[in-house]
Order: C-alpha cells, then sequence, then structure tokens
C-alpha cells in the first residue's frame, strides 16, 4: 500500500521540474531571439545577460557586456534625476522608469533610443529594454525644421525667432558676466535690430510676387554675411530670421551695448545699398531698422519686440533708410499719447474738459473787443493739459468733431451770458478754433444754427478761426460750409497767417473777414540789445495791414509781449492785439470784469499762452 501511494510522486516533480526548464529555455530562446534591444540586470545594476539585439544595437559582443554597469550602456547616469529613478528601481521601490537617451554606437555613430527598466516577476533582476527611434527623431526634428523655417529665405521663422529670444532671455537672465565656460563671455545683455524693407510692396505689385521672393532671398543671403562678419572674433553669430512679409530681425545673444547693435545696423544698410540683380530685373531697395539694446534681467520676449517694433516705426517716420536707438523717454510720450488717444471720447461725456478765454483787445484805445476760447483736458492721471498735447490725436482719430461741438456750444453760450451779466456795454465776441476735419466730416453749418439758436448769440458775435493751411486748400463742401457761415453773419478768420502757403490770391475769393498774424512777425518788433530790430518785419506787417484793410478785413496781431510792441502794432494800423501783455487765458469768471473796460499789460518778459 505504501508503495502504491508514494510511487507516483517522483513522477509528478519530474515533471514539473522538466516543464520549468523547458520553459526557462524557451524564454531565453525568445530573448535572444527578440529583436528588441534587451537585457537582464541584477539588483547591483551589472548586466546579467544581454541579447543579440543588443548588442547589434550597441556595437560589441555579448561576452563583453556581462557585468558591464547597465547605467554606462545607456547613460542613466547622465543626470541627477534619471539616475534616481533608476536606483529606485533596482531596489524594488519603484515600478518603472521610461526615459529617452542619445547612445553612441562603437562605431561612431549616434542614436536616440526610448530606454525601459522594469522588474522581472517572480524574479530579483529587472529587464533593460531599448528601442531605436533615431528615424522617428530624424522625421520630427525634419517636420520641425520645416515648421519653424521660412520657405522662401530658408531663415528662422518668428515662431523660432521668439523661442530663440525667450531661451536667450532665460540663460542671460541666469548670468551674472562671470565666464561660466572658459571659451565665452557672458554679458547678460541682448539686442536686437527689426528691419523692414522701405518700398517692398511696390516690387511685388509692379513685378510680381515670384520676383519680390527673390529678392527677399537675396536679402537673406546678404543679412546672414553681415551676422558672419559681425560674428567674426566674437563668441556668437547673430541670429538672422524672418518674420514675415518684408520683415527681417537679427538678435545678438551677450551684446556688449549699444555701440556693438549700431554697428550691426550700419553693416545692414550699407549691404542694403548695392543694387540687386534679379533675372535681368536690376533693383535697389532700402531698409528701416529700429535697434534695442538692453540687459536681459528684468526683460521679457514680449516687451523687447513691443520696444524694437516701436523703434522700427520711428524709423519709418523719421525719413526711412535708417536706423533709430529705442529712446525710452520717447516712448513714454508714446505710451502717454495711446492712453490719451484711447480715452478722449469718453473724456468728453465725462465732462473732464474745460474752456479757459484769452481776450482779444483793441489796440486804438485798450478795450476788450473779444475772447478766445481755448479748450483744456483736466485729465484725471496727467493733470490740465494744453491743446497741443490732444487736439492733434483728437484730429487723427475723429473725435475733434465731437470735442469740437461741444467748444462751440460751451464757448456760445458763456458769450450770451457775458452779454446777459452786462447789458450796458459792448458785448464782445467768442473766436473758436475750428479744425479742418470739422468742415469735412460734420455738418458744420447745422451745429452752428442750432448752437446760436439754442444759445441766443447773435451770429456777428462768434468767430471760427481756422488755420492758413486748412484754409488754403478749401474747395466744394468746405467753402460752401463757409460761405453760408459767412453768409449767416459769422465771421470766419485766417488764424497764423503767414505760417502757410500765404497765397493772397485767395484773400478776395474766400469768405474771410478777420486775419490774426502769426506771432513770429510780432517778435520781430522787439529791441535786440538796446538796437532797433530788423525794420524789414515792421514793413511787413504794414503791408499786410493795409492789404487787409483794403479787402474789408480786419487784423488782429498774435503773441503781444510789450507795450512798445502794441504802440508800434497800432501805429501801422492794427486793429486787435492777443497776448500775454494784456493778459494769459483765463477762467470765465475774470473776463466779466473786464467787459467795457481797458485791461493794463502785466510786466514785460512773458510769452504768449494757448
Amino acid at each position: 500500500m505504501s508503495g502504491t501511494s508514494e510511487g507516483p510522486t517522483p513522477v509528478t516533480e519530474s515533471h514539473h521540474v522538466g516543464r520549468a526548464a523547458a520553459d526557462a529555455a524557451d524564454y531565453r530562446a525568445a530573448f535572444n531571439a527578440a529583436h528588441l534591444p534587451m537585457a537582464v540586470v541584477d539588483r547591483d545594476g551589472l548586466v546579467v545577460a544581454a541579447n543579440g539585439a543588443l548588442t547589434a544595437l550597441l556595437g560589441g559582443e555579448r561576452a563583453t557586456l556581462a557585468a558591464v554597469p547597465a547605467a554606462e550602456l545607456v547613460g542613466l547616469a547622465a543626470d541627477s534625476r534619471t539616475w534616481h529613478a533608476y536606483r529606485e528601481v533596482l531596489g524594488g521601490r519603484r515600478e518603472r522608469l521610461h526615459c529617452t537617451r542619445r547612445l553612441k554606437h562603437t562605431d561612431g555613430r549616434s542614436l536616440w533610443a526610448e530606454v525601459a527598466v522594469t522588474p522581472v516577476r517572480d524574479s530579483a533582476n529587472v529587464l533593460l529594454s531599448v528601442t531605436d527611434v533615431s528615424t522617428r527623431r530624424d522625421l520630427q526634428a525634419r517636420l520641425r525644421h520645416l515648421q519653424m523655417h521660412d520657405p522662401v529665405t530658408r531663415l528662422p521663422n518668428r515662431t523660432l525667432f521668439f523661442e530663440r529670444v525667450a531661451g536667450a532671455l532665460e540663460a542671460l537672465d541666469r548670468s551674472d558676466g562671470s565666464p561660466q565656460d572658459p571659451e565665452r563671455r557672458r554679458t547678460g545683455r541682448i539686442g536686437i535690430c527689426y528691419l523692414d524693407l522701405d518700398g517692398f510692396k511696390a516690387v511685388n505689385d509692379t513685378l510680381g510676387h515670384r520676383v519680390g521672393d527673390r529678392l527677399l532671398a537675396a536679402v537673406a543671403a546678404r543679412l546672414n554675411r553681415c551676422a558672419d562678419q559681425a560674428g567674426y572674433g566674437r563668441t556668437g553669430t547673430p541670429l538672422v530670421a524672418r518674420l514675415g512679409g518684408d520683415e527681417f530681425a537679427l538678435l545678438v545673444e551677450d551684446s556688449t551695448g549699444t555701440e556693438h547693435l549700431a554697428a550691426l545696423a550700419r553693416s545692414v544698410l550699407d549691404a542694403l545699398q548695392d543694387p540687386f540683380d534679379l533675372a535681368g530685373q536690376r533693383l535697389s531697395v532700402s531698409a528701416s531698422i529700429g535697434v534695442v539694446e538692453r540687459p536681459a534681467r528684468g526683460t521679457t520676449a514680449t516687451g523687447l519686440m513691443q520696444a524694437a517694433d516701436t523703434t522700427l516705426y520711428w524709423a519709418k517716420a523719421d525719413g526711412k533708410a535708417r536706423w533709430t536707438l529705442f529712446d525710452p523717454e520717447r516712448n513714454a510720450h508714446r505710451m502717454t499719447r495711446q492712453a490719451l488717444s484711447s480715452t478722449l471720447r469718453q473724456a468728453v461725456d465725462r465732462g473732464e474738459f474745460v474752456l479757459e478765454y484769452q481776450p482779444l483787445v483793441d489796440l486804438g484805445d485798450g478795450l476788450l473787443r473779444g475772447v478766445e476760447a481755448l479748450v483744456r483736458w483736466n485729465h484725471p492721471q496727467f493733470g490740465m493739459l494744453a491743446p497741443n498735447r490732444f487736439v492733434p490725436l483728437a484730429e487723427d482719430d475723429g473725435s475733434i468733431v465731437q470735442l469740437g461741438r461741444w467748444v462751440l456750444r460751451t464757448a456760445c453760450a458763456q458769450a450770451r451770458r457775458w452779454q446777459d451779466e452786462h447789458p450796458g456795454a459792448a458785448p464782445p465776441f467768442v473766436s473758436v478754433n475750428v479744425a479742418v476735419r470739422q468742415v469735412w466730416d460734420s455738418d458744420l453749418v447745422t451745429d452752428v444754427a442750432e448752437t446760436l439758436e439754442t444759445t441766443g448769440l447773435a451770429p456777428h458775435l462768434l468767430q471760427l478761426e481756422l488755420t492758413e493751411s486748412a484754409l488754403m486748400g478749401s474747395a466744394g463742401r468746405p467753402l460752401q460750409a463757409l460761405q453760408a457761415l459767412s453768409d449767416m453773419g459769422v465771421r470766419i478768420a485766417i488764424d497764423d497767417f503767414g505760417t502757410g502757403y500765404s497765397n493772397l490770391a485767395y484773400l478776395s475769393r474766400l469768405p474771410v473777414s478777420v486775419l490774426k498774424l502769426d506771432g513770429s512777425f510780432v517778435k520781430g518788433f522787439r529791441y535786440v540789445d538796446g538796437r532797433h530790430p530788423n525794420p524789414a518785419d515792421e514793413m511787413i506787417v504794414e503791408a499786410l495791414v493795409q492789404l487787409a484793410h483794403r479787402l474789408g478785413l480786419t487784423v488782429t496781431a498774435e503773441c503781444v509781449e510789450t507795450t512798445a510792441q502794441a504802440e508800434r502794432l497800432r501805429r501801422v494800423g492794427c486793429d486787435t492785439g492777443q497776448g500775454w501783455l494784456y493778459a494769459r487765458a483765463m477762467a470765465p469768471e475774470r473776463i466779466g470784469p473786464l467787459i467795457g473796460r481797458g485791461l493794463p499789460g502785466p510786466p514785460r518778459g512773458a510769452a504768449e499762452d494757448g
């Protein structure tokens, strides 16, 4: 019985042992025959066994890989983070490690590999697998190159340029100027030359885009030569990129100051001076360049490019075919202009504008004859602003129509109020400045008619001032509007006469009733160092006054500063004067007491306001 019960046991155990040995042999065969490069690594990190695919990938013989530290074969000790994760897997504290490494074959070839380390089940060892992804990486690199480079010029495009700028700023920001690399002296500074070809659109429009593309490629080649020459003898060559259209940029890392970038900009302008010969076409092109150079610390890629773009705009506005260096003060002024422009329309609705009035005085008896309304902007941030700070902005964006309408209504209402408060005195007229855009973009005749009707002011007590250049170019609708206003009884004055076209023939054709002589004529009446001024100034003014009177016009002199000037102007027949001799622009409540009275002159030496 006992023999019968114990007999089968050795057979069963033998069967299992044999099966396990067969399985192990199968695993070894599969391991050795696998196309995936693999190695078994013990807990000390030493290779226990490597398959043929791994030796083929890395070179050498399988025997030479035995007992070699696996980390050395696939670069797992290259950085502390990967090395720590690898040791965690070996110690059983982490389930898996996956990373990408650049390896070198024994024949010198480089390859990219994805390395995985995983524990072997029911074993103290781990399995190292290596996948060659070089082909995939090469394809990705080629695709990235296509994505990051301009197909016409083969230069880096805007995306790659911004990437390089951001990378350079990050690297330079960490640098304190010390020689971390003995071959490279870090300055911690960065610079950009941002250029735009002048008149490139005309080339495209007249000769076609094919010639335009050839021109862009030829320009790119010259820029590359400039960059190579700029980098010769230095630690780095500037990066040249095409940012789009006819815009290019050169990035300089570790710049040595503004002169470094200025020299590069000058070399670019010089390089573009020679004509381009393109398929029988001989073309000349120039460029405008914005130059920015500053410390990298505290600078952002966006801020750097905004400064470069702004400076490029200045170069074009200054006359093109030149380079311009970024000016923080000029930029602050631009930012202020932008802030003012963006809030102009709302400022009218919020009641931020006020009017001050400067007296117009009869040179014969010294009595107040009228006032000029001068608009001021009581800005909540920048304080009280004179007209020259915001009127040009309002003319550019069209808000001058809305602002001008408010000035007209406010000034006429104030003139009517003075008339009611001083019924026994001759009422002063009010003079309002009108921009030429108001004549073109609004129904000025209707606005004036409605304002006069609403306020009850008589038409002859309103004077509209337009600059000489605006009036001399009047034709069509503007001329019709001015004629209708004149027929209504409104006075039309030419402001700053003598500074524009000075086309005297227009005086007989335009519905003008007043000439306001520019202050430059009056300044010539001064005594300089005790000597008489140039008599030609007085002769010119006298001739203009006589001509105006013969045409039925009255004459007002601006910038009257001294009693001597006022007397000489009276002597040559000038009708009224305006300037700091009499008064600066003032609040409306200070005008009332002057109505019907003579104006005393303040001390000499002041300059005219408004």
